[in-house]
């Protein structure tokens, strides 16, 4: 069957999720792969759907439609190629980065991840606290031949530049 990506945002307020997941449950869809989040007050959706049928802009229109305007979310909906999932022999990571926040952290630490071959498979972040100290949480794959001893220790010392901190620790979780 068909795969669509389905985007929403909008102010985040009680039953945005239901009111999507109605509607693509209606039209025969069944949800795969999905980030949902509150962003600055704003509720964020990201989702690959299975669909019964390959008509991205029916779905759009039923969305927009249905919840969009009674939501305030902007939507879309585009078809996705289907690809092979790439297998490349990786072990799991975790970066964690905390403290003063300041333009350039995400950029400094994900190209010295991108240099080492590393691949970001979740990225996440937060200002939180009345300090406002800044919060970093990866899960990172590393390639076979990249050593972690030493990227741990070139992030440190990036951490050091940007005045935070940066660990790079083994990913044990077997599960979400």
């Amino acid at each position: 069957m068909p795969h669509v990506a389905v985007t929403a945002i909008g102010p985040d307020r009680p039953g945005i999720v239901a009111a999507v997941t109605g509607v693509l449950m209606r039209r025969g869809g069944n949800l795969e792969d999905t980030a949902m989040t509150n962003l600055g007050g704003h509720f964020a959706m990201v989702l690959v759907v299975e669909v019964p049928d390959d008509d991205p802009a029916a779905l759009e229109a039923a969305l927009q439609g249905e919840v969009a305007a009674d939501y305030g979310l902007t939507v879309t909906v585009r078809r996705m190629e289907e690809a092979e999932p790439v297998h490349v022999p990786a072990a799991a990571w975790a970066v964690t980065v905390y403290g003063a926040d300041r333009p350039g952290i995400v950029h400094e630490v994900t190209s010295a991840l991108a240099d080492a071959g590393a691949n970001v498979v979740d990225l996440s972040t937060r200002v939180v606290g009345p300090d406002r100290a800044y919060v970093l949480l990866m899960e990172v794959t590393l390639p076979a031949d990249a050593d972690p001893e030493e990227l741990g220790e070139r992030l440190r010392r990036i951490g050091e530049g940007l005045g935070v901190q940066v660990h790079l620790c083994a990913d044990d979780a077997d599960v979400l």
